[in-house]
């Protein structure tokens, strides 16, 4: 029994022993790397695991660009994994330039690659160019008509201005803005209409493309719908406005006239206190008179008359003004 357990621990230790040393001495990948004809060292595979780095991601990544023609190093691909890059999709996006003959060397590919791009994805974008459809893009010609259009805008990856060049964003933004542009400048949304490509010409020659990553195609309008009547808008605004503007004037000149009026009101109050006091004095002037001698009692009399007729004749036109009414 215990030469039994003893056989047993015997071949666990030898299976773990074999298993760490084809680990680290990956025998297999080396094999496939020597008849693929790939040169690679057996104390290179080794060396590998102490550098963290996956033997066989380099190692296919070697057999591919050998079988492709194209020559890689292998130092090359590991300081490229170690500084975050994806081997594979380097490699993939090598083979493809070369089949396509498109000029895109190692360094270039690494270096898109790091800056966050799919090399692969703009390699093949090279060959088989991209369409993208803008957003609707609103726009008033000088008639006042607002028009609605939307393009679509065929692009192919600029390989040279991946590194640095703005996105797919900007692109649309300055279509955009190009759409705008020319829809803007037309007298008319008729001529819009009747002439789409008018748009597409006019943006094109902008050179929107500049400064991407991107080469533009063509700039085809999809579709131009009718909006708003912006101009008849903008004059009832303005119409309302007007009128905003003539209502507080008259209100302004209703307050004056009113101000007058109470002023004018309250002039004449105090005209009329003026007469009532001067009135208050007639008896003492009179009584003055009298003692001085100025005014006898004819005169007197005769100024009560007088006032007597005058308070008749006013009474008379009152009752004549009433019956008239």
């Amino acid at each position: 029994m215990i030469e039994s357990i003893g056989t047993w621990g015997s071949v666990i230790g030898i299976i773990t022993l074999l298993f760490i040393v084809l680990y680290f001495i990956p025998i297999g990948l080396w094999f496939s790397a020597l008849v693929s004809g790939v040169r690679i060292s057996l104390l290179q595979l080794f060396l590998m695991r102490f550098r963290k780095v996956p033997p066989g991601i380099i190692v296919r990544a070697l057999i591919e660009g050998t079988k492709a023609g194209i020559s890689l190093n292998r130092d090359d691909l590991e300081a490229h994994f170690l500084a975050g890059g994806r081997i594979a999709s380097v490699v993939h996006a090598l083979v493809s330039a070369s089949k396509a003959n498109i000029e895109l060397s190692f360094n270039m590919a690494t270096a898109i690659d790091l800056a966050g791009r799919d090399v692969f994805e703009a390699v093949q974008m090279s060959v088989n160019p991209k369409v993208i459809d803008t957003p609707p893009v609103t726009a008033v010609a000088k008639d006042g008509i607002q028009l609605i259009a939307k393009a679509r805008v065929t692009v192919r990856a600029n390989i040279k201005q991946l590194v640095g060049g703005a996105g797919e964003d900007t692109v649309l933004a300055r279509v955009g803005e190009g759409i705008v542009s020319s829809i803007g400048s037309s007298h008319s949304h008729k001529a819009v209409l009747e002439n789409p490509d008018y748009i597409s010409r006019v943006v094109l020659e902008k050179g929107l493309d500049a400064g991407t990553a991107f080469e533009i195609l063509s700039i085809d309008i999809a579709d131009i719908d009718i909006g708003k009547n912006i101009g008849a808008v903008l004059q009832m605004d303005q119409a309302e406005a007007d009128k905003n503007i003539a209502q507080a004037k008259a209100e302004e000149r209703r307050a004056m006239a009113v101000a007058l009026e109470q002023e004018m009101k309250a002039k004449a109050q105090e005209a009329r206190a003026k007469v009532i006091e001067a009135e208050a004095q007639i008896p003492m002037a009179i009584s003055e008179a009298f003692k001085k001698g100025n005014l006898g009692v004819m005169d007197y009399m005769k100024y009560n008359n007088i006032m007597a007729d005058t308070s008749m004749r006013d009474s008379i036109a009152n009752e004549e003004n009433k019956k008239k009414k």
